[in-house]
């Protein structure tokens, strides 16, 4: 195998990178200014020594602890389930939410060896006992697995007396209800609201 082989193989193992996509991004690299590469594969192979979990709610930090958990400017007493640390920077970005975080590091997926051991709930039950809540909202991924996790927690937090919401999920503004598939369009129906 030579060098550039080499190094496609490594990059197919990014998220959605297929093996064209990988082979098309090793020549890209070998034609980059050599200066650029020496410095991604410097960030790259530090990422891990700069960046931990928040001690508090698992989102990727630098700091001691992040900066939504840090924030005095930021509601309190709400608190979002997410399922990975990406998600709680897509949705600050949007604006639109300014509660705190809870990361779980992944869904519920017993196919895949992962109970809810293997996930952050032990944390988020602590947290919830010690903190004072008006409003849980549990925002993992409208899939089976992030399902079976909102449905898991929810469960747990039946004894708290604390309101748990779920986000809505169904067809996206500007969709064609003709490339809605059945579970989209079943999860809509369920949602709907009154005009």
């Amino acid at each position: 195998m030579n060098a550039i082989e080499d190094l496609a193989r490594l990059i197919k193992k990014l998220p959605g990178m297929g093996e064209k996509s990988a082979l098309r991004l090793s020549y890209h690299l070998l034609k980059t200014d050599s200066t650029f590469n020496r410095a991604l594969g410097e960030r790259i192979s530090t990422i891990q020594e700069k960046i931990h979990p928040c001690p508090i709610c698992g989102s990727y930090t630098e700091d001691d602890i992040c900066e939504f958990c840090s924030s005095d400017k930021r509601d309190r007493s709400l608190l979002m389930i997410v399922e990975e640390s990406q998600d709680t920077v897509t949705i600050n970005q949007a604006g639109i939410y300014n509660g705190l975080f809870h990361v779980l590091g992944g869904a519920i997926n017993p196919l895949n060896g992962i109970g809810p051991d293997k996930l952050r709930i032990r944390e988020l039950m602590e947290r919830v006992d010690k903190g004072d809540f008006k409003e849980i909202i549990i925002a993992t991924n409208p899939t089976e697995e992030g399902d079976t996790t909102a449905l898991y927690i929810k469960r747990l937090l039946e004894e708290k007396n604390i309101p748990v919401t779920r986000l809505a999920s169904g067809l996206p503004i500007g969709g064609d209800l003709g490339y809605a598939d059945k579970t989209t369009l079943m999860r809509s129906l369920k949602s709907r609201i009154r005009l």
